[in-house]
C-alpha cells in the first residue's frame, strides 16, 4: 500500500491542507463579470477593459477552455498591442511576430479544442509581456 510508511493522520492532514488551499485559491480568483457566459457578453467585458493587464485578467476569469478563447485572446492581443506595436522598429516587430509564431506552432500537432485555447493564451501572454515592457520603458504605470 502506498501510504503504509506514512502515519495514518498524515494522509488526512494532507487532504485537508489541499482542500483548504484549493478553496482559498478559488476565493482569490476573479470572477467573470460578464452578464452571462454567452460569447457576446464576455466580448463586451473584454472590450471595456481599461488596460492590457486588466483584459488578461478578465480573459483568465472568463475563459471557455476551448476554441471560443481564440476570439477572447484576439481582443487581449489587440488591447495589449495598442501599448507598443506602433512604436516597434522592424527588428522588434519581427521578434514579436516570431514569438507569436512559436505560440501558433506549439500545439499544432495536438487535437482537441483545449489546445486551441492554450494557443490563444500563449499569444495573449506574449502580447501582454511586450505591453508591460513598453509601459515600463515609457515610465507608465497603467
Amino acid at each position: 500500500m502506498l501510504f503504509r510508511s506514512c502515519p495514518a493522520g498524515l494522509t488526512l492532514v494532507t487532504a485537508i491542507v489541499l482542500f483548504l488551499a484549493v478553496g482559498s485559491a478559488e476565493a482569490y480568483t476573479d470572477q467573470c463579470p460578464a452578464k452571462t457566459s454567452e460569447m457576446d457578453d464576455v466580448i463586451a467585458v473584454l472590450n471595456e477593459a481599461p488596460s492590457c493587464d486588466r483584459a488578461m485578467k478578465l480573459f483568465e476569469a472568463c475563459e471557455y477552455g476551448a476554441s471560443g478563447d481564440v476570439q477572447f485572446g484576439a481582443i487581449v492581443e489587440k488591447k495589449c498591442e495598442a501599448d507598443f506595436l506602433s512604436r516597434l522598429k522592424v527588428p522588434q516587430k519581427q521578434a514579436y511576430q516570431r514569438a507569436m509564431q512559436v505560440c501558433d506552432r506549439k500545439y499544432r500537432n495536438e487535437s482537441g479544442t483545449m489546445y486551441v485555447s492554450f494557443t490563444a493564451f500563449c499569444r495573449a501572454d506574449v502580447a501582454q509581456r511586450y505591453s508591460r515592457q513598453a509601459l515600463k520603458a515609457k515610465g507608465s504605470s497603467r
